[in-house]
């Protein structure tokens, strides 16, 4: 869904297909941890049509490895007691870097996915080194990284007058060996909706983002739909705007320009600011004329290209983010019922407020970082790379290990056997 850096993987040797054959199961069961927490282990069984002695047999492997604990679940009715997994508290953990146009953030994430900031900075252009230092003193088993600016092909390509194309990635890395993978932020805001957001549970979901200018993405069943190149959602650039502007890509009448500070300040016949995002949010805070009535053109503009979309996609549901949901006047509105096909509007289709608000591009990189490295794939990875290192303390070796026991003969622990062995 996503590309992976090249050249960054920090993986000695890839794993064979039956190695990553051996950790489908425990993959599938995170995910099912990931998505419904506190689930138990009938229940668990129940969804993932798994055999009993599967289930505890994968269940012990992974909380061997720290990815999931047990806990004693309510009692209901007769029978014997049963436990609900929930993600490790001091299990492995994952990093997402969130880089923004004037300033960076580092989170920290386990298996529960919701991020904790650990570090952050102003302009990550002009002291790469800091943000590799911040990164390469947290230990973590994956990193996803947030641009606010297209990606295609994995590349950062040139939009607007911010060059991301010239960021080394090894140096904001600091080096590490960490795998990584990286979303442009609209994509991963809106994957972070999907998640746990305003557009989870919906088949299919439109996100769109105004920051420095505007982006989003057309999610299915959860999936960022990014296109041949991954470069899908570039909604900004859609022709919805002034033909006789010019946008900063390089085409005309980008959608993007009538709606962020860069419009506002052109409305109120100010200079382009340096930093469009502050001053988008001075001018939505004033209450003068001048200033109301570029709010409101910028709103109706919104709302217009927003019926487009949704005119061409046929969502369950919008999800407004960044500023948008500030530029939600009267305007917008009307606008919007007016650019809606007549069918339509008698139950237009509805439009939320995104619920991680500034935080979205960083949970949705969280929940990246967490796909790639509870993959099948990035499971045996962890446990062939933690192998090679010979650093049996390490998670992944003592599942490689266990694993080992079972491939020559041995029976699986149970759970009991695996609760004895933890108390001694």
């Amino acid at each position: 869904m996503f590309p992976t850096t090249g050249g960054a993987t920090g993986f000695r040797c890839e794993p064979g297909r039956a190695a990553v054959d051996r950790w489908r199961t425990a993959a599938r069961v995170l995910d099912a941890v990931r998505r419904t927490p506190g689930l138990t282990r009938v229940a668990l069984a129940e969804q993932l049509r798994l055999s009993s002695a599967t289930t505890t047999e994968t269940v012990a492997r992974l909380r061997t490895a720290g990815w999931v604990a047990e806990e004693r679940a309510p009692v209901s009715g007769r029978g014997r007691p049963t436990t609900s997994l929930v993600p490790a508290a001091d299990g492995p953990r994952v990093l997402a870097l969130d880089l923004r146009h004037e300033d960076w953030r580092l989170g920290v994430a386990g298996l529960d996915g919701v991020p904790t900031v650990v570090a952050s900075g102003r302009r990550v252009r002009a002291c790469p080194e800091e943000v590799g230092a911040a990164v390469a003193e947290r230990g973590a088993v994956g990193l996803a990284v947030s641009f606010p600016a297209p990606l295609s092909d994995g590349h950062v390509v040139r939009s607007g007058e911010l060059d991301w194309t010239t960021l080394d990635l090894a140096r904001l890395t600091g080096g590490s060996t960490l795998r990584v993978v990286q979303g442009n932020d609209a994509t991963l805001a809106g994957l972070a909706e999907a998640r746990s957001g305003a557009a989870a549970g919906a088949g299919t979901a439109l996100t769109v983002l105004v920051e420095v200018g505007l982006g989003g993405t057309l999610l299915i069943d959860g999936r960022p739909q990014t296109g041949a190149h991954g470069a899908a959602g570039e909604f900004g650039h859609l022709p919805f705007g002034d033909p006789a502007v010019e946008c900063a890509c390089g085409a005309r009448g980008c959608w993007g320009p009538e709606v962020d500070g860069y419009g506002l300040a052109r409305r109120l016949g100010a200079p382009a600011p340096a930093d469009p995002r502050t001053f988008a949010t001075t001018v939505l805070d004033r209450s003068d004329a001048p200033a109301v009535a570029a709010v409101a053109g910028a709103s109706a503009a919104l709302g217009r290209g927003l019926a487009g979309l949704v005119n061409a996609h046929d969502p369950d549901v919008v999800v407004l983010g960044g500023l948008a949901p500030r530029l939600r006047g009267a305007a917008f509105e009307e606008a919007y019922a007016a650019g809606l096909m007549g069918w339509r509007r008698a139950e237009p289709t509805p439009v939320r407020d995104a619920v991680h608000g500034a935080d979205a591009a960083l949970h949705g990189a969280v929940a990246l970082a967490l796909d790639e490295v509870t993959s099948a794939e990035g499971l045996a990875r962890l446990a062939a790379d933690e192998s090679e290192q010979r650093t049996p303390a390490g998670p992944a070796a003592r599942l490689d290990a266990l694993d080992t026991e079972v491939r020559r003969g041995r029976r699986a622990r149970s759970h009991e056997e695996v609760d004895r062995d933890r108390t001694g």
